[in-house]
């Protein structure tokens, strides 16, 4: 039997999220984009002027934040429609129109910046004194610390000509990735000729048949190798431009330019790879535990998701995941649960995979639409439960901070955004860890699965974040960055993350070159944080109630009204120490030992 991934005119309308709340149709969208685009011209009116009143100051941010609004109400729109089918032309042309407005508001809107850094210190005081723009005050602070690493008001519009120009390695890599790229068709247990996608992989690599994993590995990766050389040259071209905007801007390196923005010190990055790095054992145990229990005599990396609990045939329909989700969230209390479930069962959810769909999962919204969530869901496959609550940790993030904060503060950064994601994770399995309570299969199953999320959100996000600072580093030294560079660099930091516990497969050197979020610069680290600061916040609120519970909330109302450190410490965390880290890491250990007595 030929088993084909469906087309999307083949998806049943229930199980698509309904964007009637962004545009009613795409008639609506046009007439939306050609107003706005006529008041892009108003930000001249502007110009020059920003230090005659508080008023005309105020005028002018209002009139820029409400620019910034309904752009990003459009384009949610178009790349959530793009991404429903990535060869789809119409709508990959919707997406490039907007994107190409939003460069030309930027451009517009290039001397609001320098010029609002050039009001003396008294007279901006003096403005943040109305009650508007007091309430607007984080938001000018923001502003203002940018002071040293903003250019004249010309270098400034040049900058935001470029904006669109930017995007093109992340773009060629996208459409390589999601709309070009064939895996082919491999055979599963039951004899079926299955399309193997990114939808599938990790399926494939959890078969019971060694020999399917291998054949799933070898061949997802050969795809990779009639590529490597044109993704090389993306990520390579990616990585200059990191640096490009870096050096304009001033700052002394790429990563100090991505965790600015922020206000996170690299002493919190170079915490996190040296506590891991100096922490293995736990992982080292683990892996050694894996390999004997499967009877091998190397570990490869196909051998490393594959349950290690026989006879545990895990299938779980969507309709089943939403109420165990709703099931393991319900100690967040009757409006977050009551929330969630309307927003899974009624149109927040695009759920299963068609063809040229984007291939993973993410949460996707604006300040006037739902959170949506995109989704490839498997029933066979743990990992799509998983999935499910951790996008639903994002969209009731964004839930919470639109309810709670207006639009200049609603827009939370990803370093808090990857805590409340793997928080839920966190949820999830204490909660099917007391549900199958009386079941040492099903609980083993689901310790090794927690294992395993600790070890990929982990380990290897943090091997990921060391990549990303070694390849940029590269570039800031003029060395070169091949295709052998990249993975004599990736080959070097597998041996240093896994040891002699995992045999190298040359192909997993390949790895590197698949990575999406590579093309937005710093950004797995947070993953790493994240899991981290979660781990620490869940095993509160399990432990001590409902105190905790709503110092958890009120992190979650708080959008980005504050810097992400200081959000964490009013939750109870400080990612300045290494304390989290370290706490992450003997979580993991003792989950180890859970799972060993367990399956002993």
């Amino acid at each position: 039997m030929l088993e084909r991934i469906p087309e999307r005119k083949d998806i049943p309308e229930k199980h698509k999220w309904d964007l009637l709340h962004l545009f009613s149709s795409e008639d609506h969208w046009n007439s939306l984009f050609e107003e706005i685009e006529k008041e892009i011209g108003r930000y001249g009116s502007f110009k020059g002027r920003l230090s005659e009143s508080a008023e005309l100051f105020r005028e002018a941010v209002e009139f820029d934040l409400f620019i910034s609004r309904t752009i990003d109400r459009l384009f949610t729109y178009a790349h959530l429609k793009s991404d429903e089918d990535t060869t789809n032309q119409f709508y990959l042309g919707m997406l490039q129109r907007i994107m190409n407005l939003a460069t030309r508001a930027s451009e517009s809107a290039s001397y609001l910046t320098p010029e609002i850094q050039s009001i003396p210190d008294d007279l901006i005081a003096g403005y943040c004194e109305d009650p508007v723009i007091q309430k607007l005050s984080f938001y000018v602070q923001k502003i203002l610390r940018y002071k040293p690493h903003t250019l004249s008001p010309e270098s400034e519009r040049i900058l935001a000509m470029s904006g669109e120009m930017s995007h093109a390695s992340s773009a060629i890599f996208s459409q390589l990735d999601n709309a070009d790229i064939s895996f082919g068709f491999i055979t599963d247990e039951r004899g079926n000729e299955v399309e193997l996608s990114h939808g599938n992989f990790s399926s494939f690599l959890q078969s019971r048949s060694r020999e399917i994993r291998k054949k799933a590995f070898f061949q997802y990766y050969k795809a990779y190798e009639a590529h490597k050389n044109s993704i090389a040259a993306a990520l390579l071209y990616s990585n200059k431009r990191d640096s490009f905007y870096a050096r304009a801007r001033k700052f002394e390196s790429c990563r100090k330019a991505s965790l600015f923005s922020d206000n996170v010190p690299v002493e919190v990055y170079d915490n996190l790879i040296g506590t891991v790095k100096d922490n293995p054992a736990p992982l080292y145990r683990y892996l050694d535990f894996r390999k004997r229990s499967l009877g091998l005599e190397e570990l490869h990396f196909y051998d490393t998701y594959v349950p290690l609990v026989k006879d545990i045939d895990f299938v779980m329909p969507y309709e089943e995941a939403v109420e165990v989700c709703l099931s393991a969230c319900a100690v967040l209390g009757e409006e977050y649960v009551d929330t969630l479930k309307r927003g899974l069962t009624s149109g927040w959810v695009d759920r299963y995979e068609n063809r040229a769909k984007r291939s993973g999962a993410y949460s996707s919204g604006c300040y006037d639409s739902p959170p949506y969530i995109l989704m490839n869901y498997k029933d066979d496959n743990i990992n799509s439960l998983y999935t499910l609550i951790h996008e639903s940790g994002h969209s009731m993030h964004s839930w919470y901070s639109n309810k709670n904060q207006t639009y200049a503060y609603h827009d939370y950064t990803i370093f808090v955004a990857e805590v409340a994601s793997t928080f839920n994770e966190t949820l999830l399995s204490s909660h099917l860890l007391n549900k199958y309570a009386s079941d040492p299969g099903m609980q083993a199953y689901i310790l090794n699965r927690e294992i395993d999320n600790i070890r990929a959100t982990l380990f290897r996000q943090c091997m990921f974040a060391e990549f990303e600072k070694l390849t940029h580093q590269a570039v800031e030294e003029n060395s070169p960055l091949t295709l052998d560079v990249m993975r004599d660099r990736y080959r070097d930091l597998l041996k240093t993350y896994f040891g002699d516990s995992l045999a190298i497969d040359e192909e997993l050197t390949l790895e590197c070159l698949r990575i999406p979020h590579f093309y937005s610069p710093f950004y797995v680290y947070k993953y790493a944080t994240g899991v981290s600061a979660a781990v620490a916040l869940a095993r509160r609120v399990l432990a001590q109630g409902t105190e905790t519970r709503d110092a958890y909330l009120h992190f979650l109302s708080l959008g980005g009204s504050r810097f992400p450190l200081d959000e964490l410490r009013e939750a109870g965390v400080d990612m300045l120490r290494p304390e989290p880290i370290k706490g992450a890491i003997s979580y993991f250990s003792e989950l180890v030992d859970e799972f060993m007595r367990t399956v002993s």
